[in-house]
């Protein structure tokens, strides 16, 4: 196969999201069509491991399919295809033109293509989910910890419904994405680990290796053990789509998690806003005709990738559906799973990269906390008053709110001039007052919360992180 220029690829994914070359060949060993035809020859492989250890095939025949698959290419492969018309027919055919005559017979013994296929599949999802999705996902989780913590005094507006509501801290904001992402990379975890594999046969039955082993379902054990995996209770041709099925939803929904953050930290340039704002190189353009432009672009990537990618599920929802013991209508649409995964890691990275450099802007954040501060402290004011007695609290500072709003008067100043409700207030105790007198204060517990869930994340993935305060 000759090599390609990268800006010839079709996909965005090779010459636009993923090209940085480092990463392309992390990728590149486990989601590539090299990496497919890898995996399947590893299946093949300890299926030979297993006949020679029952004396079946020649000891010998281990070396001879290692050092065939060893020298194995793609290109051979696909070439052999174009005759057979058949990709594990040409595979088989490409290992055993390596290996000796006495060798060859148990090549493939007993197989059928998707005992190759799906069990080729769950090894190389496994394998990737191990050393490519969770270090990426846990090393932007951390840059998100890290934030956290450094933030988790720094008052912030509260936001509902894109109205001020009652104030937070910019790290209790953040620690709500370090707790989503967290548990995402604990059941992407999960779910990686229940992928299976199968070595059953044409529908499943054991009909062909029920005519050599006694224990066909052992036999398929000590296959799959081989490489790691475990069989499912049931299959067809086919292993059960749901184990694969939940994996890929675990990814989807993390996209999800990262695709939310991208937007609130999106939201938080805006001009109006400005809390937040993403690192601008000194040659770094926002427009090509506003010089002073200077765009959430990071964020809005991601989200944009996530709007790609996030229907696919259905895509695999409709793959569960296999008529009887096996149709094709999932063959072309599966080979396409790679790039779900691509595009989650190259999101995940950008997003590190960006959150490493996020500059936040503290003189806004309180500039915005500042517009309402003296409103923000209706909820703490209707609690007391209720607290005390009052019968109808939520209503008397409701229309103590409407008149604020056509003065230039506090809540508290309003209460002072009511007597009714000046009686109130003398009953409530200073540390009570000083929630309403200084809004600021009034974020409950949200830094000791925020420094809660990062430190039960640094503990469960081992963060070098240096707590403060």
């Amino acid at each position: 196969m000759p090599n390609r220029d990268i800006f010839a690829n079709i996909s965005p994914l090779d010459h636009r999201y993923a090209r940085n070359e480092a990463q392309f060949t992390e990728l590149e060993k486990y989601l590539s069509e090299n990496a497919t035809i890898k995996y399947q020859a590893q299946v093949e492989l300890a299926l030979v491991k297993v006949l020679a250890k029952r004396g079946i095939a020649p000891a010998k025949s281990v070396a001879e399919v290692e050092a065939a698959i060893a020298s194995l290419t793609t290109a051979e492969v696909y070439a052999e295809e174009s005759k057979t018309r058949h990709n594990i027919r040409a595979l088989v055919n490409c290992i055993q033109a390596k290996v000796s005559p006495a060798t060859r017979p148990y090549i493939h013994f007993t197989a059928t293509s998707y005992d190759i296929v799906d069990t080729a599949n769950s090894l190389r999802y496994q394998k990737a989910t191990q050393n490519l999705i969770l270090p990426y996902l846990k090393k932007l989780q951390q840059s998100w910890a890290q934030i956290s913590l450094r933030e988790k005094d720094q008052i912030q507006i509260g936001r509902t419904h894109g109205q001020h509501a009652v104030p937070v801290t910019f790290g209790f904001t953040m620690a709500e994405y370090v707790s989503r992402l967290g548990e995402r990379i604990e059941t992407i975890s999960v779910q990686a680990e229940k992928l299976i594999g199968k070595f059953a046969g044409a529908v499943g039955a054991y009909n062909a290796s029920s005519i050599f082993f006694e224990d066909p379902e052992e036999f398929e054990a000590e296959v799959l053990a081989e490489l790691g995996l475990k069989p499912g209770e049931h299959s067809t041709q086919i292993i059960a789509a749901e184990p694969l099925t939940d994996f890929l939803h675990s990814l989807v929904s993390t996209f999800s998690v990262l695709a939310a953050f991208a937007d609130d930290m999106r939201q938080l340039q805006r001009s109006e806003i400005a809390e937040i704002g993403e690192y601008f190189a000194a040659e770094q353009v926002g427009s090509s005709t506003m010089p002073h432009k200077r765009n959430p672009i990071n964020y809005e990537n991601v989200k944009s990738l996530w709007k790609a990618f996030m229907p696919r599920m259905i895509t695999v929802y409709l793959d569960q559906l296999s008529e009887h013991q096996r149709d094709l209508t999932n063959s072309a649409s599966s080979r396409f799973i790679p790039e779900l995964i691509t595009a989650l890691i190259s999101a995940a990275a950008r997003l590190t990269k960006v959150s490493s450099r996020m500059v936040v802007d503290r003189e806004n954040l309180a500039k915005n906390f500042a517009q309402n501060k003296q409103m923000i402290v209706a909820e703490p004011l209707y609690i007391l008053l209720a607290a005390h007695g009052h019968p109808d609290a939520h209503e008397a500072v409701r229309k103590l709110t409407l008149k604020a709003q056509k003065t230039d008067l506090s809540l508290e100043e309003l209460v002072e001039e009511t007597t009714e409700l000046r009686d109130y207030w003398q009953q409530f105790s200073q540390k009570q007052q000083q929630l309403i007198l200084k809004p600021e204060k009034y974020t409950g517990i949200a830094a000791q919360k925020t420094e809660k869930i990062v430190k039960r994340w640094q503990q469960k993935f081992n963060y070098d992180l240096k707590l403060e305060g």
